[in-house]
């Protein structure tokens, strides 16, 4: 598989009342229950929201050369004068569009993506990001290549 290109959310997963993983697309993930959330208190159920929807506009981008960023949406409602403000005083760094962090290295390995990770995440400091089913899963956020 070619994995260079733009990876876009699929899906998220959770942990149903059995006890097991499952897997829910944006509207099904905008919808679900909020369970560390207090429902009654509106401010933290619109924080939460905020923050799925960060998560539903999140991209990977794996590069040609051997770099893959995380990306995830400008905040709603900022200007782009504010994002060349915040970026040129070092808050936030933008890849084409999006917040990121620092690069991360990538490389395929017997057809999988590693992704880098650093020493104490892993024996070697490097994580599989490929699944057998086609997507890249991080954190239990599924990504899927953008057509």
């Amino acid at each position: 598989m070619n994995y260079v290109g733009r990876w876009v959310f699929h899906s998220i997963g959770m942990i149903s009342d059995e006890d097991e993983m499952v897997y829910l697309g944006a509207e099904e993930y905008l919808k679900a229950p909020m369970p560390y959330v207090d429902e009654s208190d509106a401010e933290a159920v619109a924080d939460e929201m905020k923050e799925r929807k960060q998560m539903i506009g999140g991209q990977i981008a794996v590069c040609e050369d051997g770099k893959l960023y995380m990306l995830m949406p400008l905040p709603e409602g900022v200007s782009q004068k504010e994002v060349d403000q915040a970026v040129k005083a070092g808050i936030i760094k933008v890849y084409d569009g999006m917040m990121t962090d620092d690069p991360k290295a990538w490389e395929e390995r017997d057809g999988a993506l590693w992704l880098e990770v650093g020493e104490g995440m892993s024996e070697d400091g490097w994580v599989k990001l490929s699944d057998e089913d086609g997507f890249l899963n991080f954190m239990n956020t599924r990504y899927t290549k953008a057509e």
